[in-house]
């Protein structure tokens, strides 16, 4: 993965970095953790110009997550509770307060999301299948993503030939996340597995 992002970096400059941010919204495993320290790095050895790097991977995170948006958008609401209500264990009341809560929150949730790993990506989908104002999502998305970006291009640039310590911590952070959303995922199957075992006791009694 490094030397894939190298190549890019070195063949198209600041562009092949956001180019790398760009394809990992699309492609979560691809880690921003790793490409935004690494082209700090690349920076502090005068290869590329920082402000030059952190416009283009603002922008190729805002291209991805529009990108992501437009799923979302062409799903839409309607597709969207039909495909949930095939889903095993998911009730179409879960569906519609995750819809009402986004609609009280979807703006907080998108520009903090842009700095949560693994949700970053995914949070421009709801918000194109509840057709945020796509202005609205733009500015969240590019605020977030910067401050995101920033972050780790700085600490890459600041701690130089040890800029791969950023990507071992944050992917510590990555998958406590993620294990926190697999906990999640399983106390809800085992609720839902609860309810409808009672229920079949109460259809028999």
């Amino acid at each position: 993965m490094t030397d894939w992002v190298v190549e890019l970096m070195e063949k198209l400059g600041a562009p092949g970095a956001g180019l790398a941010i760009a394809l990992e919204n699309l492609f979560p495993p691809i880690p921003s953790e790793l490409i935004l320290p690494l082209a700090g790095f690349t920076v502090s050895r005068g290869e590329m110009n920082l402000v030059a790097v952190l416009v283009c991977t603002t922008l190729g995170s805002v291209l991805g997550a529009l990108a992501l948006y437009g799923v979302g958008a062409l799903l839409g609401r309607e597709r969207t509770l039909a495909l949930a209500a095939r889903l095993p264990l998911v009730k179409l009341d879960d569906i519609t307060k995750t819809e009402a809560w986004f609609l009280k929150h979807g703006r907080k949730t998108v520009f903090f999301g842009r700095m949560i790993p693994i949700f970053r990506s995914m949070i421009s989908i709801p918000a194109g299948v509840e057709r945020m104002p796509l202005g609205v999502f733009t500015l969240l998305t590019t605020a977030g993503s910067l401050i995101w970006n920033t972050l780790f291009v700085m600490s890459g640039y600041l701690l130089g030939e040890n800029w791969e310590l950023v990507e071992k911590y944050a992917g510590m952070g990555s998958k406590a996340v993620l294990g926190l959303a697999l906990v999640a995922v399983l106390v809800f199957v085992g609720v839902r597995l609860n309810e409808r075992h009672k229920g079949r006791h109460a259809l028999h009694d």
